[in-house]
């Protein structure tokens, strides 16, 4: 009785029905009366199901509420792009465009977050980046470098301290088209979830600068065009309220969410959208290329 008091007590009593654990002793003197406990207990679950029937129904509360991935999310899913099927004959017609409307390629987008800057400045010309964020900066370019990938742009905001970061950066990879691209300015997406009360922009704020970043986020990250062969490689360097809504959006996590994600300074974070329109993320703020000293 000993044993079943345990096991009684660690399901919560038999009113909590399978809310604590059941174990088993590993004595074997203990293993008969543990199995007839168990036996006992299945017996009186049995029974309470049988007087309560909502005991046996599972609710909300039991199961992990699933949210299934919406392949049309860059509104781009091949299957939306063309006129819907008639039925019958039509369905030959309708496979067949969509099958000439898939992406073939994968496109990798590394967002990068700018340098530690000066804090103190009254504007943005005078938020240049510290010594340690152009070490930051400069490293960050090594790493991409050594990746070796065939980066085809670098896109960068045009606020100064993503200017100077992506300068540093073009020093150490191979030439490249760049791209200037007021969008990606810092702002705030949205009001996030739990509140932050160390973070409280006015509602016009979340009203500007959440249309714009959302708007930006459109246009990055989508998957490739059909007419695109090969996997393309695209450096961003933006901000950390940026990078954060981009990645909750990809992700197709709730957007108020971002701030609940921490970037370091110069940070690589690393999509994937796949041809079928999955996202995969490679990895979030990394900053393992960068000696303790200089992490931020």
């Amino acid at each position: 009785m000993a044993v079943l008091g345990k096991l009684i007590a660690g399901l919560g009593g038999f009113g909590g029905l399978g809310a604590g654990l059941l174990y088993a002793s590993s004595l074997s003197s203990d293993r008969k009366a543990v199995v007839q406990a168990a036996q006992k207990i299945s017996e009186t679950v049995t029974v309470a199901k049988r007087e309560n029937p909502t005991v046996s129904q599972n609710t909300s509360e039991d199961q992990p509420h699933i949210t299934k991935w919406d392949y049309n999310w860059d509104r781009r899913d091949p299957a939306c792009t063309v006129q819907p099927s008639k039925g019958g004959a039509d369905d030959e017609r309708f496979k067949r465009e969509v099958a000439e409307k898939k992406p073939k390629a994968t496109r990798h987008l590394f967002l990068i977050r700018h340098g530690q800057y000066n804090l103190d400045g009254r504007t943005d010309k005078e938020r240049v980046l510290t010594e340690k964020g152009v070490e930051q900066a400069k490293m960050t370019g090594k790493r991409l470098a050594a990746l070796n990938f065939p980066y085809q742009l670098l896109a960068r905001s045009t606020m100064t301290r993503a200017q100077q970061t992506a300068d540093h950066i073009l020093n150490q990879i191979k030439p490249l088209p760049v791209q200037d691209d007021r969008m990606l300015e810092e702002g705030a997406p949205c009001p996030p979830e739990p509140p932050n009360f160390g973070y409280s922009p006015s509602s016009h704020e979340y009203f500007q600068d959440g249309s714009r970043i959302e708007a930006a986020f459109r246009n990055y990250v989508h998957r490739a065009d059909v007419s695109q062969t090969k996997d393309s490689h695209e450096i961003i360097v933006c901000h950390g309220n940026v990078i954060r809504y981009f990645v909750c959006r990809a992700l197709q996590l709730p957007p108020e969410a971002w701030l609940r994600i921490d970037l370091r300074h110069a940070s690589i974070t690393w999509l994937c959208v796949a041809p079928s329109g999955v996202v995969f993320l490679r990895s979030l703020g990394d900053s393992g290329h960068l000696p303790p000293k200089l992490i931020t």
